[in-house]
């Protein structure tokens, strides 16, 4: 009963439902053959430029051996690394934003990217291997997840209240983990630097497959639930009317989020920017959400991350730096434009 009650609520006048499909075709076209585009620079541009065909054969082990090493261990996992994060972190900020009904709702700004961080950096404090890096930041995630809410649950996450709350845990989290880089062995230092601002440098297939692998099952998750997400944007009140248990939904659609924003955090550190404002960009061009847009998101995501990483390592006049100095640079105005925009109703009712 509860099924069918569901996909009533889904139904919705079928020549709107028609174009909206075909916008987002339209999106996604270009959108896949400006990836396309962004990964063949990602594996033909460096010290060593390289045609598009023999770094094509150097990423499946043909040609010379130095092609290969240079296509195979450096460029191919930064790369790869660049757009599963970027997925990640699109499709947990649209699910953060819907479930808390909030635009200011995302990975970075509620803490979870910082806990992610801390949780990488407790690891290599501890000497344990760097396999383990995906479960440790999935772990700090959670911290910081908890954290949020056992300060912002009880007033109802309004969007003052959840801002400034996960702006407090993100800086909170953030100092222990630049005592811990201070404190660090020289040796141990320069690797958890990264995990201070964001950066996709000394990526290897290891990492890659291990927060890969577990954010396909997380992206399954996300999909499967957009049905009961669909419900909840109706209301608690409505939602509940249609025989959906809001609380363990919402539960449900937070863990993924979580899940996915920790698991790009692995990969990256705490790139900022881009859970914030890709779920903006795409309900402005493509419409209200439904799984084509969700996927949308994600393709946005991963497009805006490379092409930011491709940003730091061959357009700026300062090497070395990491991506997340192009996404902050980005996402600082992009804040301060939400909030101001969130404000403007109630200086009118207060006034």
């Amino acid at each position: 009963m509860t099924v069918l009650a569901v996909r009533d609520v889904k139904a919705a006048p079928t020549g709107a439902r028609a174009r909206q499909r075909r916008r987002i075709t339209l999106l996604a076209v270009p959108g896949i053959a400006v990836l396309f585009v962004l990964v063949t620079l990602a594996l033909t541009t460096g010290q060593m430029p390289l045609s598009a065909s023999v770094a094509l054969r150097g990423l499946v082990g043909l040609g010379d051996p130095g092609d290969v090493l240079v296509v195979q261990e450096f460029r191919a996992p930064r790369m790869t690394a660049a757009v599963i994060a970027g997925v990640g972190l699109g499709i947990a900020g649209s699910l953060l934003q819907r479930v808390f009904r909030n635009p200011l709702a995302s990975p970075d700004v509620m803490g979870v990217t910082g806990g992610a961080s801390f949780g990488a950096v407790v690891l290599l404090a501890t000497g344990a291997s760097q396999t383990l890096i995906p479960v440790a930041a999935l772990g700090g995630g959670m911290l910081a997840a908890l954290l949020l809410g056992v300060f912002g649950w009880r007033s109802g996450l309004t969007v003052t209240r959840l801002v400034l709350v996960g702006l407090a845990v993100q800086a909170g989290l953030a100092a222990a983990v630049n005592l811990m880089v201070v404190r660090f062995p020289a040796e141990l230092a320069s690797s958890a630097l990264q995990w201070t601002t964001g950066s996709l440098y000394g990526r290897n297939w290891t990492e890659v497959w291990a927060a890969g692998g577990t954010m396909a099952l997380a992206l399954m998750a996300a999909f499967g639930l957009q049905r009961r997400l669909a419900v909840l944007d109706l209301g608690d009140e409505s939602a509940g009317g249609l025989g959906l248990n809001t609380s363990a939904s919402r539960l449900q659609l937070l863990v993924t989020a979580i899940v996915l924003a920790s698991l790009a955090a692995a990969l990256t550190g705490p790139v900022a920017f881009v859970a914030l404002a890709v779920p903006h960009l795409v309900r402005f061009v493509a419409g209200p959400p439904t799984p084509g847009t969700l996927a949308l998101t994600g393709l946005t995501g991963a497009i805006l991350l490379l092409a930011s990483d491709l940003i730091v390592q061959h357009l700026l006049p300062v090497s070395g730096l990491p991506v997340g100095v192009v996404t902050a640079t980005l996402g600082a105005p992009w804040l301060l434009v939400l909030m101001i925009r969130q404000s403007r109703p109630v200086n009118r009712s207060a006034a």
